[in-house]
């Protein structure tokens, strides 16, 4: 009973949800004597769902801690799992799957508003009856109620787009694992065991033209309503994978994971296309503008983003429902940078 209340205690305890996930497959690695236990995200990208490890803990120790909102899209077909593809298809609470050899695979999908993202999976538990089974079922609950906690203060209240408070640990995270990704390009050949250079990350900065006009004309209700469908506008244009922020007001902020420039001024300049050619009702045709910035993970944020805010500040100041990129920008002569030291940049 000690040790579960000191698990209870340390999964209400964190801010954090690879923390968060941590203590929860600890707590159920512990509890099962389990020979591993794994914390699995669901993604589905169009009309396929992947099936991708983010957390292992085996012997008491985490073994891997993948970065989902820095790393590219990987994992396996959900195809691969069928067992989980089935239970899932069926909402169940627990799937389980014995192999031939009498090892049992237990998978834990965590709903969430009828859908799921996250999946714990335990391998192999040695102790498994009903006693423990109902003690599983009292930590998911608590699990699954402080996940939806710690989700909802991450999320902008009108639109359900991340937050701006949110928006540095998310923005430190891809800086931390691109420069690691950089030192394994550095390495001499021998030791890099032909790891591919991972494509760079973008960052984005967005507004709504002449939003002000709109909630002058129609009204804030209709202005509000503007807003809530430009974040589904975003949701529908980038992947599961890329991060979108509302930072306040009319501004978006979006984090892209990796991909080349020219994919990514595509993407951005996709959306801004959406936009344009979207049906608000009421008030009609809504442009937006778009600047955004590459990121060089061995650069200050405040530089990235000091950059994307000046290829925004361009693209409104020139006509506006544009997407410009800064660099193009310095290279054509339209803006000029001139570097004073390592945190700032005059124009």
């Amino acid at each position: 009973m000690d040790s579960i209340i000191k698990h209870l205690v340390e999964i209400t305890g964190h801010r954090d949800h690879d923390l968060l996930n941590i203590s929860v497959i600890s707590a159920l690695c512990e509890l099962t004597r389990a020979e591993y236990a794994r914390v699995l995200d669901i993604t589905t990208v169009g009309k396929q769902t992947f099936v991708q490890s983010q957390i292992t803990i085996k012997n008491g120790k985490v073994l891997e801690v993948a970065d989902s909102s820095a790393t590219s899209l990987a994992g396996d077909l959900i195809a691969k799992y069928p067992n989980l593809e089935d239970g899932i298809a069926k909402h169940q609470n627990l799937i389980e799957r014995l192999s031939e050899d009498g090892k049992r695979l237990i998978w834990l999908p965590i709903w969430t508003n009828g859908k799921v993202n996250t999946c714990l999976e335990i391998a192999n538990p040695e102790s498994y009856n009903e006693n423990t089974s109902q003690v599983m079922e009292g930590i998911l609950i608590v699990y699954r109620n402080f996940q939806n906690l710690l989700d909802y203060s991450e999320r902008d209240s009108l639109t359900g787009l991340l937050n701006r408070k949110t928006f540095d640990d998310n923005f430190s995270k891809i800086l931390r694992v691109s420069s690691q990704q950089k030192n394994t390009e550095t390495e001499p050949e021998q030791d890099r065991r032909s790891v591919e250079p991972e494509k760079p990350h973008w960052l984005a900065v967005l507004d709504i033209d002449h939003f002000k006009r709109v909630n002058d004309q129609f009204g804030h209700l209709y202005g509000d309503e503007v807003l809530i469908l430009i974040a589904n506008l975003l949701r529908s244009s980038f992947r599961p994978t890329d991060r979108l922020f509302r930072f306040g007001g009319e501004e978006f902020v979006i984090l892209l994971r990796a991909t080349a420039q020219d994919d990514a001024h595509h993407i951005f300049d996709r959306f801004r296309e959406n936009v344009e050619q979207y049906p608000f009702p009421q008030v009609g045709q809504v442009t937006v503008s778009v600047g955004f910035a590459r990121i060089d993970p061995f650069e200050p944020a405040v530089a990235i983003m000091g950059r994307a805010d000046q290829a925004l500040y361009f693209a409104k100041s020139n006509g506006r429902n544009r997407t410009c990129y800064y660099d193009s920008l310095v290279d054509s002569g339209d803006l000029h940078a001139e570097k004073s030291n390592d945190t700032a940049e005059f124009f």
